[in-house]
């Protein structure tokens, strides 16, 4: 049981960090101009590589539990999710 509660944690911490760079992403694009529209791009650009190294990775590693899957989701989207953070606060 305490695999899932360690699991919820991370995947509230990832939806936590993801509401903060949509808010931040949306300030961005709001403003208009070439960094807007940079932004744009790059956060199309992210989603579409994210989604698709993840259903790769998933394929790959063959048959596991639901917890296990979910690990590896949680896992992955966070690294980008977290560096966007960073990435827009500072800008």
């Amino acid at each position: 049981m305490a695999d899932w509660l360690q699991l919820g944690a991370s995947g509230m911490q990832l939806w936590s960090d993801a509401c903060s760079v949509i808010a931040l992403r949306t300030i961005r694009m709001a403003q208009g101009g070439k960094t807007a529209e940079r932004e744009a791009q790059l956060m199309v650009d992210e989603k579409i590589d994210a989604n698709m190294s993840l259903a790769m990775k998933l394929a790959m590693a063959g048959p596991s539990s639901p917890e296990a899957t979910m690990r590896r989701a949680v896992q992955h989207y966070s690294k980008p999710v977290k560096a966007n953070r960073r990435r827009l606060m500072k800008g």
